[in-house]
């Protein structure tokens, strides 16, 4: 399929543009090769759903590139060394290693749970420390880091803008408004702060045995170098594409640029990145999650109420990316419904089609999906087209119109547009035992002709979210 009219917002450039990438003659397997790096995971605690919301966006363009013919070299990173995993690992004596290995470790599962593609390389931070040190030497080296009093290294905003590097590349700052030239230690900081930002830290008292030795003394890398340095490692100076919430658009995200290209690695006109793609906050029930409101959930608490990770994938991919969304149980309850829609017109094409090959003609719903999805990733016109392309193909099932071959060609259009949406088929672990055991019982029950305790089975089944329906190949469980 042609890879060329793809068409993203860039936050570097404030504008919808084609997606081109910066080396199209760099091929795999045929295919344009494309980098793309996504800042990930913190690991001091379970992932909760407003970082899920960006790792399942990062997985559905990773699959829509792949869909449109590249050869994706998708980077995501472990930090697995910062502020609050240092102050954890105190607190719990454990090593550093088997502190962070178990969130990380988890950290996949979920992804894995979201039915996310695990990314092509997950680089640690703590496996790149001569890779920060040499990209920190190379800006002392250029004159914009220098070392404090407490023998950390601070990066210069004032000697960067000195030598004609704008500072503010992917916000606009007014630095008339703003407190400028303070030193900034800490990872996170006030955003209301243009501030220089540590690369190294020296090593304190409440680090404990986590440090690292450096030409500048014991320490460990502040955040925003460790990004840096590993997306460099590993994908080159340049870069096509940066993903990443919008929370970190400003500091950690311009603080790469500025580390980056200050570092003067990259070709005369070439940028450290050429797309920077942010997507946007999660509310949930309409209010910034916190774990005060009660309305802070983890993957695993969303599973423990009864949702499966395909019906929080169908809903965090139910709104475009740039639009803050709201999270609901609502919301859950809808996505799923609209898996069972799905599904169960699946299930019937399926049947109708037996072993049939699908047909050479192309399919409307494919070119529909294209089409939305080529127009910045708009994922509610191109679920508009999978519930259009739902209605009527039902329509043309309910009246015996769908041969074997047309059936299966609409069940080969259907797997191309999962290729991206990821949603996969329902499985039969979707339905929690509990609810398979009440079906059995009536299934049970009817067998014995004990017709009241069935009616009391189903009505529970429909009490409980669930709709039992008797077909000439038994019982079928489906969403109320």
């Amino acid at each position: 399929m042609d890879a060329t009219r793809l068409q993203l917002f860039n936050t570097l450039t404030r504008r919808v543009e084609p997606f081109e990438p910066l080396f199209p003659d760099q091929t795999k397997d045929g295919r344009p090769v494309v980098g793309m790096y996504c800042c990930g995971p913190t690991v001091y605690d379970f992932g909760h759903i407003g970082n899920f919301r960006t790792f399942v966006f990062a997985d559905l363009v990773r699959r829509y590139l792949e869909f449109r013919g590249y050869a994706v070299n998708h980077v995501m990173n472990i930090t697995d060394v910062e502020d609050k995993i240092i102050r954890r690992v105190q607190e719990t004596g454990q090593s550093l290693r088997e502190f962070t290995g178990h969130y990380e470790r988890e950290f996949i599962r979920d992804l894995q749970t979201l039915l996310c593609r695990v990314p092509t390389q997950t680089p640690r931070a703590t496996e790149h420390i001569a890779d920060i040190i040499a990209l920190i030497q190379r800006l002392e080296s250029r004159g914009l880091a220098y070392r404090a009093p407490d023998g950390s290294v601070y990066f210069s905003i004032q000697k960067y803008q000195g030598c004609g590097c704008r500072y503010g590349q992917l916000v606009n700052l007014n630095f008339d408004a703003m407190r400028v030239g303070e030193r900034v230690a800490e990872d996170e900081y006030d955003k209301e702060s243009v501030a220089d930002f540590a690369l190294w830290k020296a090593r304190v008292p409440e680090d404990g045995e986590i440090f690292w030795e450096s030409p500048w003394g014991p320490g460990r890398p502040g955040w925003h170098i460790e990004c840096s340095a590993m997306s460099m490692a590993l994908l080159g100076p340049s870069f096509d594409l940066h993903l990443g919430g919008e929370d970190l658009v400003f500091p950690h995200h311009e603080d790469e640029i500025a580390q980056s290209e200050g570092a003067g690695l990259q070709a005369p006109g070439r940028p450290f990145v050429k797309h920077w793609v942010h997507a946007s906050h999660l509310l949930v029930e309409g209010k910034k999650m916190s774990k005060s409101l009660g309305n802070f959930f983890t993957v695993r608490d969303l599973l423990a109420k009864g949702y499966t990770g395909r019906e929080i994938r169908q809903l965090l991919l139910s709104a475009h990316y740039r639009e803050t969304f709201n999270f609901t149980m609502d919301g859950l309850d809808g996505a799923r419904t609209a898996l069972a829609r799905i599904d169960e017109c699946v299930a019937k094409l399926t049947e109708v089609a037996g072993g049939a090959a699908p047909g050479p003609e192309s399919s409307s719903l494919v070119r529909a999906f294209v089409t939305a999805l080529d127009d910045d990733l708009n994922v509610s016109r191109a679920w508009a087209a999978v519930f259009d392309w739902v209605r009527e193909t039902n329509r043309a099932l309910a009246g015996q119109q769908l041969s074997p071959v047309q059936a299966a060609t609409a069940l080969a259009a259907w797997q191309q547009v999962d290729q991206v949406l990821g949603l996969g088929a329902k499985s039969t672990s979707d339905v929690p035992a509990e609810i398979v055991a009440l079906a059995e019982e009536r299934a049970a029950a009817k067998k014995a002709r004990d017709f009241a305790r069935a009616d009391a089975l189903r009505k529970e089944l429909k009490d409980r979210g669930w709709v039992v329906e008797d077909t000439p190949k038994g019982p079928k469980l489906k969403p109320a």
